[in-house]
Protein backbone atom coordinates (compact mmCIF):
# COMPACT_ATOMS: atom_id res chain seq x y z
CA UNK A 1 0.00 0.00 0.00
CA UNK A 2 1.32 3.44 -0.98
CA UNK A 3 2.40 5.83 1.78
CA UNK A 4 1.93 8.89 -0.43
CA UNK A 5 -0.61 11.54 0.65
CA UNK A 6 -3.96 10.94 -0.98
CA UNK A 7 -6.09 13.37 -2.97
CA UNK A 8 -9.72 12.80 -3.86
CA UNK A 9 -11.25 14.69 -6.78
CA UNK A 10 -15.01 15.17 -6.58
CA UNK A 11 -16.46 16.07 -9.97
CA UNK A 12 -19.93 17.45 -10.58
CA UNK A 13 -20.52 16.31 -14.19
CA UNK A 14 -23.17 18.98 -14.84
CA UNK A 15 -21.61 21.96 -13.07
CA UNK A 16 -21.14 25.44 -14.44
CA UNK A 17 -20.36 26.34 -18.03
CA UNK A 18 -20.30 23.73 -20.79
CA UNK A 19 -16.92 22.15 -21.38
CA UNK A 20 -15.65 19.19 -23.39
CA UNK A 21 -12.38 18.99 -21.47
CA UNK A 22 -11.54 15.51 -20.16
CA UNK A 23 -10.82 16.49 -16.54
CA UNK A 24 -9.65 13.01 -15.52
CA UNK A 25 -7.10 12.98 -18.34
CA UNK A 26 -5.81 16.44 -17.40
CA UNK A 27 -5.43 15.35 -13.76
CA UNK A 28 -3.44 12.29 -14.81
CA UNK A 29 -1.24 14.48 -17.01
CA UNK A 30 -0.49 17.33 -14.59
CA UNK A 31 -0.79 15.94 -11.05
CA UNK A 32 2.63 14.87 -9.75
CA UNK A 33 2.30 11.12 -9.15
CA UNK A 34 5.58 11.17 -7.22
CA UNK A 35 3.97 13.37 -4.56
CA UNK A 36 0.39 12.13 -4.38
CA UNK A 37 -1.86 9.25 -5.21
CA UNK A 38 -5.40 10.13 -6.21
CA UNK A 39 -8.85 8.89 -7.02
CA UNK A 40 -11.76 10.48 -8.84
CA UNK A 41 -15.43 10.21 -7.89
CA UNK A 42 -18.54 11.74 -9.46
CA UNK A 43 -21.63 13.19 -7.83
CA UNK A 44 -25.02 11.69 -8.54
CA UNK A 45 -27.40 14.00 -6.62
CA UNK A 46 -27.60 17.17 -4.54
CA UNK A 47 -25.63 16.74 -1.31
CA UNK A 48 -23.62 13.80 -2.63
CA UNK A 49 -20.41 15.87 -2.75
CA UNK A 50 -20.69 16.54 0.99
CA UNK A 51 -21.01 12.83 1.72
CA UNK A 52 -18.04 11.99 -0.48
CA UNK A 53 -15.92 14.69 1.17
CA UNK A 54 -16.86 13.55 4.68
CA UNK A 55 -15.90 9.98 3.80
CA UNK A 56 -12.52 11.12 2.46
CA UNK A 57 -11.83 13.19 5.58
CA UNK A 58 -12.69 10.19 7.77
CA UNK A 59 -10.18 8.15 5.75
CA UNK A 60 -7.46 10.79 6.32
CA UNK A 61 -7.14 12.07 2.77
CA UNK A 62 -4.80 15.06 2.71
CA UNK A 63 -6.80 17.02 0.14
CA UNK A 64 -10.28 16.81 -1.34
CA UNK A 65 -10.69 18.78 -4.56
CA UNK A 66 -14.01 20.23 -5.68
CA UNK A 67 -14.25 20.18 -9.48
CA UNK A 68 -17.13 22.43 -10.46
CA UNK A 69 -18.80 25.73 -9.68
CA UNK A 70 -19.58 27.54 -6.45
CA UNK A 71 -22.36 25.11 -5.53
CA UNK A 72 -20.03 22.13 -5.81
CA UNK A 73 -17.32 23.97 -3.86
CA UNK A 74 -19.84 24.71 -1.10
CA UNK A 75 -20.96 21.08 -0.89
CA UNK A 76 -17.41 19.73 -0.71
CA UNK A 77 -16.27 22.37 1.79
CA UNK A 78 -19.22 21.58 4.08
CA UNK A 79 -17.92 18.03 4.36
CA UNK A 80 -14.44 19.21 5.38
CA UNK A 81 -15.29 21.75 8.10
CA UNK A 82 -13.23 21.29 11.27
CA UNK A 83 -11.21 18.41 9.79
CA UNK A 84 -7.52 18.04 8.94
CA UNK A 85 -8.34 17.54 5.26
CA UNK A 86 -7.79 20.58 3.05
CA UNK A 87 -10.10 21.81 0.29
CA UNK A 88 -8.68 22.15 -3.22
CA UNK A 89 -10.59 23.77 -6.07
CA UNK A 90 -10.54 23.19 -9.81
CA UNK A 91 -12.92 25.98 -10.86
CA UNK A 92 -15.34 25.03 -13.63
CA UNK A 93 -18.31 27.22 -12.78
CA UNK A 94 -19.66 30.52 -14.04
CA UNK A 95 -18.73 32.62 -10.98
CA UNK A 96 -15.91 30.84 -9.13
CA UNK A 97 -16.13 33.17 -6.13
CA UNK A 98 -13.93 31.29 -3.66
CA UNK A 99 -11.31 30.38 -6.27
CA UNK A 100 -11.02 34.03 -7.30
CA UNK A 101 -10.78 35.26 -3.71
CA UNK A 102 -8.02 32.75 -2.93
CA UNK A 103 -6.25 33.79 -6.17
CA UNK A 104 -6.35 30.26 -7.55
CA UNK A 105 -5.78 29.82 -11.29
CA UNK A 106 -8.98 29.69 -13.30
CA UNK A 107 -7.19 27.71 -16.00
CA UNK A 108 -7.74 24.00 -15.33
CA UNK A 109 -4.18 22.84 -16.06
CA UNK A 110 -2.59 25.55 -13.88
CA UNK A 111 -5.08 24.83 -11.10
CA UNK A 112 -4.04 21.15 -11.11
CA UNK A 113 -0.37 22.13 -10.98
CA UNK A 114 -1.11 24.29 -7.91
CA UNK A 115 -1.94 21.08 -6.04
CA UNK A 116 1.67 19.99 -6.56
CA UNK A 117 3.25 23.16 -5.19
CA UNK A 118 0.57 24.87 -3.11
CA UNK A 119 0.44 25.38 0.63
CA UNK A 120 -2.25 24.84 3.25
CA UNK A 121 -3.95 27.85 4.77
CA UNK A 122 -6.96 28.20 7.08
CA UNK A 123 -9.99 30.35 6.37
CA UNK A 124 -13.22 31.32 8.08
CA UNK A 125 -16.69 30.16 7.13
CA UNK A 126 -20.16 31.39 7.99
CA UNK A 127 -23.65 30.07 8.49
CA UNK A 128 -27.01 31.58 7.63
CA UNK A 129 -29.75 29.74 9.50
CA UNK A 130 -27.29 26.84 9.87
CA UNK A 131 -26.54 26.69 6.10
CA UNK A 132 -22.74 26.99 5.70
CA UNK A 133 -21.28 29.52 3.27
CA UNK A 134 -17.69 30.35 2.36
CA UNK A 135 -17.94 33.46 0.18
CA UNK A 136 -21.28 35.24 0.63
CA UNK A 137 -24.82 34.76 1.85
CA UNK A 138 -27.67 37.19 1.53
CA UNK A 139 -31.32 38.10 1.82
CA UNK A 140 -33.44 40.15 -0.55
CA UNK A 141 -32.70 40.86 -4.19
CA UNK A 142 -29.53 38.78 -4.58
CA UNK A 143 -31.34 35.76 -3.15
CA UNK A 144 -34.26 36.40 -5.50
CA UNK A 145 -31.86 36.48 -8.46
CA UNK A 146 -30.31 33.23 -7.21
CA UNK A 147 -33.72 31.58 -7.27
CA UNK A 148 -34.43 32.79 -10.82
CA UNK A 149 -30.93 31.93 -12.04
CA UNK A 150 -31.22 28.41 -10.63
CA UNK A 151 -34.19 27.73 -12.89
CA UNK A 152 -32.57 29.20 -15.98
CA UNK A 153 -31.09 26.79 -18.53
CA UNK A 154 -28.49 29.35 -19.65
CA UNK A 155 -25.56 30.02 -17.30
CA UNK A 156 -22.69 32.49 -17.21
CA UNK A 157 -22.16 36.16 -16.40
CA UNK A 158 -24.13 37.45 -19.40
CA UNK A 159 -27.26 35.58 -18.33
CA UNK A 160 -26.85 36.74 -14.74
CA UNK A 161 -26.52 40.41 -15.76
CA UNK A 162 -29.55 40.14 -18.05
CA UNK A 163 -31.63 38.75 -15.18
CA UNK A 164 -30.51 41.53 -12.83
CA UNK A 165 -31.37 44.27 -15.35
CA UNK A 166 -34.75 42.71 -16.01
CA UNK A 167 -35.79 42.08 -12.41
CA UNK A 168 -34.31 45.10 -10.61
CA UNK A 169 -37.04 47.39 -11.91
CA UNK A 170 -39.89 45.50 -10.25
CA UNK A 171 -38.32 44.07 -7.09
CA UNK A 172 -39.44 46.00 -3.99
CA UNK A 173 -37.57 46.73 -0.77
CA UNK A 174 -39.10 45.43 2.46
CA UNK A 175 -39.01 46.58 6.10
CA UNK A 176 -36.68 44.59 8.37
CA UNK A 177 -35.45 44.70 11.95
CA UNK A 178 -31.71 44.09 12.34
CA UNK A 179 -29.57 43.41 15.40
CA UNK A 180 -25.91 44.12 14.70
CA UNK A 181 -23.04 45.15 16.98
CA UNK A 182 -25.46 45.55 19.90
CA UNK A 183 -27.56 47.99 17.87
CA UNK A 184 -31.15 47.54 16.75
CA UNK A 185 -32.01 48.97 13.35
CA UNK A 186 -35.48 49.38 11.90
CA UNK A 187 -34.82 49.86 8.23
CA UNK A 188 -35.76 49.02 4.67
CA UNK A 189 -33.87 46.28 2.85
CA UNK A 190 -33.46 45.85 -0.88
CA UNK A 191 -30.54 43.51 -0.31
CA UNK A 192 -28.40 42.59 2.69
CA UNK A 193 -25.22 40.71 1.84
CA UNK A 194 -23.16 38.85 4.43
CA UNK A 195 -19.61 38.52 3.14
CA UNK A 196 -16.84 36.24 4.32
CA UNK A 197 -14.98 36.81 1.05
CA UNK A 198 -14.92 40.06 -0.88
CA UNK A 199 -16.88 39.00 -3.94
CA UNK A 200 -19.90 37.12 -5.20
CA UNK A 201 -17.89 35.76 -8.14
CA UNK A 202 -16.99 37.05 -11.59
CA UNK A 203 -14.98 39.76 -9.78
CA UNK A 204 -18.16 41.49 -8.56
CA UNK A 205 -17.01 42.86 -5.19
CA UNK A 206 -19.93 43.31 -2.82
CA UNK A 207 -17.63 43.82 0.20
CA UNK A 208 -14.22 45.05 -1.02
CA UNK A 209 -12.68 45.12 2.48
CA UNK A 210 -13.70 41.58 3.49
CA UNK A 211 -10.89 39.37 4.79
CA UNK A 212 -11.55 35.64 4.70
CA UNK A 213 -9.24 35.07 7.70
CA UNK A 214 -10.16 37.89 10.14
CA UNK A 215 -13.05 36.15 11.93
CA UNK A 216 -15.40 38.97 10.95
CA UNK A 217 -18.45 39.21 8.75
CA UNK A 218 -18.66 42.16 6.34
CA UNK A 219 -22.27 43.24 5.94
CA UNK A 220 -23.47 45.36 3.02
CA UNK A 221 -26.95 46.85 3.45
CA UNK A 222 -28.72 48.43 0.51
CA UNK A 223 -31.90 50.00 1.85
CA UNK A 224 -33.51 51.16 -1.38
CA UNK A 225 -32.30 51.14 -4.95
CA UNK A 226 -33.14 53.60 -7.70
CA UNK A 227 -31.44 53.98 -11.08
CA UNK A 228 -28.72 56.37 -9.89
CA UNK A 229 -27.87 54.23 -6.85
CA UNK A 230 -27.85 51.10 -8.97
CA UNK A 231 -25.32 52.64 -11.36
CA UNK A 232 -23.08 53.74 -8.46
CA UNK A 233 -23.28 50.37 -6.73
CA UNK A 234 -22.61 48.43 -9.95
CA UNK A 235 -19.61 50.61 -10.83
CA UNK A 236 -18.13 50.19 -7.35
CA UNK A 237 -18.64 46.42 -7.38
CA UNK A 238 -16.78 46.12 -10.68
CA UNK A 239 -13.93 48.45 -9.59
CA UNK A 240 -13.55 47.02 -6.07
CA UNK A 241 -14.56 50.23 -4.32
CA UNK A 242 -16.92 50.97 -1.44
CA UNK A 243 -20.18 52.48 -2.68
CA UNK A 244 -21.12 55.93 -1.42
CA UNK A 245 -23.20 56.19 1.73
CA UNK A 246 -26.35 57.05 -0.23
CA UNK A 247 -26.14 53.71 -2.06
CA UNK A 248 -24.96 51.23 0.61
CA UNK A 249 -23.89 50.93 4.24
CA UNK A 250 -21.16 48.60 5.52
CA UNK A 251 -20.66 46.94 8.90
CA UNK A 252 -18.14 44.53 10.40
CA UNK A 253 -19.39 42.08 13.02
CA UNK A 254 -19.33 38.44 14.15
CA UNK A 255 -23.08 37.80 13.99
CA UNK A 256 -26.30 39.34 12.74
CA UNK A 257 -29.97 38.72 13.44
CA UNK A 258 -32.72 39.85 11.09
CA UNK A 259 -36.50 39.64 11.39
CA UNK A 260 -38.99 40.52 8.67
CA UNK A 261 -42.75 40.84 8.51
CA UNK A 262 -42.94 39.33 5.03
CA UNK A 263 -41.14 36.17 4.03
CA UNK A 264 -37.79 36.93 2.38
CA UNK A 265 -35.64 34.74 0.17
CA UNK A 266 -32.08 33.87 1.17
CA UNK A 267 -29.03 32.22 -0.39
CA UNK A 268 -25.73 30.70 0.66
CA UNK A 269 -22.86 30.98 -1.84
CA UNK A 270 -25.35 31.82 -4.57
CA UNK A 271 -27.50 28.74 -3.97
CA UNK A 272 -31.13 29.62 -3.25
CA UNK A 273 -32.22 28.15 0.10
CA UNK A 274 -35.83 29.24 0.50
CA UNK A 275 -37.95 31.83 2.29
CA UNK A 276 -38.35 32.71 5.94
CA UNK A 277 -38.84 35.75 8.18
CA UNK A 278 -36.06 35.16 10.71
CA UNK A 279 -32.34 34.99 9.98
CA UNK A 280 -29.28 34.35 12.12
CA UNK A 281 -25.86 34.73 10.53
CA UNK A 282 -22.69 33.69 12.34
CA UNK A 283 -18.97 33.46 11.67
CA UNK A 284 -16.88 30.35 12.31
CA UNK A 285 -13.23 31.47 12.46
CA UNK A 286 -10.45 29.27 11.03
CA UNK A 287 -12.85 26.43 10.36
CA UNK A 288 -11.60 25.20 6.97
CA UNK A 289 -8.21 24.26 5.57
CA UNK A 290 -7.64 25.21 1.92
CA UNK A 291 -4.90 24.80 -0.67
CA UNK A 292 -3.61 28.13 -2.00
CA UNK A 293 -0.76 29.04 -4.35
CA UNK A 294 2.66 29.20 -2.68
Amino acid sequence: MSSLPRIRFIINPVSGTRSKVDVAARIKLYLDSQKHEHDIVYTDYAGHATELAQAAAAENYKIVVAVGGDGTVNEVARGLLYTNTALGVLPKGSGNGLARHLQLPLNLDRAIKTLNTGQISQIDSGTINDFPFFTTAGIGFDAYISSVFAGNKRRGLKTYVELVLKEVRTYKHLPVKVWINEQELDTDCFVMAFANAAQYGNNAYIAPLADIRDGLLDVCLVRQLDFVKAINLSYCMLTRQLANVQSAEYFKTTNVKVETEELMMFHADGEYKGKTNSFEVKMNPQSLKVIIPS
